[in-house]
């Protein structure tokens, strides 16, 4: 038995659907993610989970309960679901100690070996007398997530947690939370519209687009096996390049001829594709390689220093731009050319669209 399941779970505002016929499960102990742009409905399913809104179709179980169905819905309280907010809700009025104790029912003793071990969990012991103004945003999340765990419950949620942050703390603080929720064996959902939080945070990824999941997986199978254009396009970086069907597992393009581990399905209806069907390739700035001893050629045409890498734009004879992630010492100025080969383990084919 699923941990959280939902079941064709639906939301509208009025005559506008928000979330659309949603269905997952998650196991006890795993953290997910729910991935995609402003507007797509993520937030909107948390709230549904949470139990903050009612839903117009389907169902969501909790450890097997039922815990909302259309004209149903179990109170937040009594859901026993722990939530971390963006903006950390945190009592300002309050020492540390006691905004981690606030939801706690119980008292003395017991209460204060509880606030101690959330205190030592997140990494900020000795820190309970403090008031929230006193600490850094980073303390403050922290905190906000010992608040959501102390009640010990049987999920959490995180709203966007880290958007409050700055990009070097943000990845540092997901990964220290991942870290605090695996060692409480807590199973957790993070929204985010942010890849890199996904990707540090999670082990279990639903990219949504327009109400729907486009895929629920790993993030590596997000970035190397995506499901459709829109997952390609949103999880990681990398361009599409055209190129044509040798035979079922074998396609050409200007950089030469891949062969795929299964077959390439390049057009609605064709099933396993024949030879001369158009395919748009992705390309990742991974399956670019830099090197001297290549006979093929691409001109620099733009660069972004990163420190370790550079991650260069490439131009190739025929005009088409591809992207490649290169070591830092390899500094080559605008308007060179320079050797590259392809390293691609998996290649990622769609059906050839108008504007390609």
């Amino acid at each position: 038995m699923a941990h959280l399941e939902l079941a064709d779970v639906m939301q509208r505002y009025g005559a506008h659907t928000v979330v659309d016929g949603i269905g997952f499960h998650i196991e006890a102990g795993v953290i997910a993610c729910l991935l995609g742009p402003s507007g797509c409905g993520k937030t909107t399913l948390l709230r549904c989970i949470a139990g903050f809104e009612d839903i117009a179709a389907g169902s969501i179980a909790l450890d097997g309960e039922l815990v909302s169905r259309p004209g149903f819905k179990l109170a937040p309280e009594q859901r026993r679901i722990g939530m971390v907010f963006q903006d950390y809700a945190l009592f300002p009025h309050l020492t540390v100690a006691d905004n981690i104790a606030f939801g706690l029912k119980t008292k003395g003793g017991e209460r204060q070996q509880r606030v101690a071990a959330m205190l030592d969990l997140v990494g900020l012991s000795g820190q309970g007398e403090k008031y929230p103004h006193e600490l850094s945003g980073g303390q403050q999340q922290r905190v906000a997530l010992a608040r959501a765990l102390a009640p010990a419950p049987r999920l959490v949620l995180l709203d966007e947690p880290f958007s409050n942050l700055d990009v070097d703390l943000r990845e540092r603080l997901s990964l220290e939370v991942r870290e605090i929720l695996k060692k409480a064996g807590t199973t957790a959902i993070l929204v985010t519209h942010d890849q890199h939080e996904a990707f540090a945070m999670a082990d279990e990824i639903g990219v949504m687009h327009e109400g729907r999941i486009q895929q629920w997986d790993t993030p590596y199978n997000l970035y190397h096996q995506p499901a459709n254009r829109f997952v390609a396009d949103f999880v990681g970086q990398g361009v599409f390049v055209p190129g044509t069907v040798l035979a079922g597992n074998r396609v050409q393009m200007e950089l030469g001829i891949l062969e795929s581990g299964v077959p390439v399905e390049c057009s609605a209806g064709c099933g396993i594709c024949g030879k001369g069907c158009g395919v748009d390739i992705l390309l990742r700035p991974d399956d670019v390689v830099h090197d001297d001893k290549s006979p093929l050629q691409a001109a620099v045409e733009h660069k972004a220093f990163r420190g370790a890498d550079i991650l260069y734009t490439l131009r190739l004879e025929s005009g088409a731009r591809v992207l490649s992630l290169v070591p830092s010492h390899h500094n080559h100025a605008l308007g060179e050319k320079i050797g590259i080969r392809l390293d691609v383990d998996h290649v990622v084919a769609f059906k050839r669209t108008p504007a390609a």
